[in-house]
């Protein structure tokens, strides 16, 4: 079985930065709708569309709790059950700003300053939901460590599933996939920041969590479910 769910912050709905990210990757991941991306001077759509494709898969999203199957008891029931009282306990906050970033290889928008709520909410969610999720396959582990992984990231894993999570957690909303050439990527950042500065000043309310579902690995993750906080 394939069928995945994550616990992802996105943005409000209908909100500038949602309607920006939607736009960029080319998908409104609650409706599933395709969507227009913008056109930009020196890059060819097809390339605009090759180089979002992986975050498009996913949604435009930052990462709480990282994609899991659900445990062998567990069901949709049990989870949507949790998480809505787990919401109702959290109080909304703010990320102060966001800027773009160059994560390695790829581009996104990361918070301006350190966030230190948005990363125990993600704590949180990391370990408060783990009870729900199955472990990882032999496949999906060797996977993992093929990319290269600290002894910290391994330990990481081998707990909770995923590499980079706790102090190892970097909140982002990721806007490319992989751009292995500098120059690219160079190019896409400068084509990116006149698209971006609208949004740079504004904070950015965290208010709700979001439930992604994916039916199977080939096909894009949908956004079911928004929860939110209650105090």
């Amino acid at each position: 079985m394939s069928e995945r769910y994550a616990i992802y912050f996105a943005p409000v709905a209908d909100s500038e930065l949602a309607r920006f990210g939607d736009r960029w990757l080319g998908r409104d991941a609650a409706t599933d709708q395709a969507l227009s991306q913008p056109a930009l001077d020196g890059l060819d759509p097809s390339r605009l569309d090759a180089l979002t494709e992986a975050p498009r898969h996913y949604g435009f999203h930052g990462t709480l709790k990282p994609p899991f199957q659900l445990a062998e008891r567990s069901d949709i029931g049990d989870l949507t059950r949790v998480l809505t009282g787990f919401a109702l306990r959290q109080t909304p906050f703010e990320i102060a700003a966001v800027h773009l970033k160059e994560i390695g290889d790829f581009l996104a928008l990361v918070p301006a300053d350190p966030a230190p709520a948005l990363s125990s909410l993600a704590d949180a969610c990391v370990t408060e939901f783990d009870a729900y999720r199955a472990p990882p396959d032999a496949a999906e582990v060797a996977k993992r460590h093929a990319a290269g992984l600290t002894p910290r990231q391994a330990e990481l894993l081998a707990r909770w599933g995923y590499p980079y999570v706790l102090d190892e957690f970097r909140f982002h909303l990721t806007l490319t996939g992989p751009i292995a050439d500098q120059r690219e990527r160079d190019q896409v950042a400068g084509l990116l920041e006149p698209l971006v500065a609208p949004l740079l000043d504004q904070p950015v309310p965290v208010r709700e969590l979001c439930l992604f579902h994916q039916p199977d690995r080939a096909t894009p993750f949908r956004l079911i479910q928004r929860f939110p906080f209650g105090r």
